[in-house]
């Protein structure tokens, strides 16, 4: 499903914009669309993380000192 843009003003460092624009020049996209698509990725990374943290929520607690205890243990400290 497609829906309307909706108007936002971002204000970016100049080396930022001037970075996008050039992009945007070299890979026939607008500054909009190159911006789009990097928050996209963004949201997209942090949907992944919450799944991994919620996915994880479930594992025990280890304490850092039974962690190291274990390691030296083994020989890997």
């Amino acid at each position: 499903m497609k829906t309307m843009p909706k108007r936002a003003t971002v204000y970016f460092d100049s080396f930022i914009h001037r970075a996008l624009r050039v992009k945007a020049a070299e890979t026939e996209q607008s500054i909009s669309e190159l911006v789009n698509a990097a928050v996209r990725r963004s949201l997209a990374e942090d949907a992944e993380d919450l799944a991994a943290f919620e996915e994880r929520a479930r594992e025990p607690n280890l304490a850092f000192e039974a962690v190291l205890k274990d390691l030296r243990k083994r020989g890997q400290v």
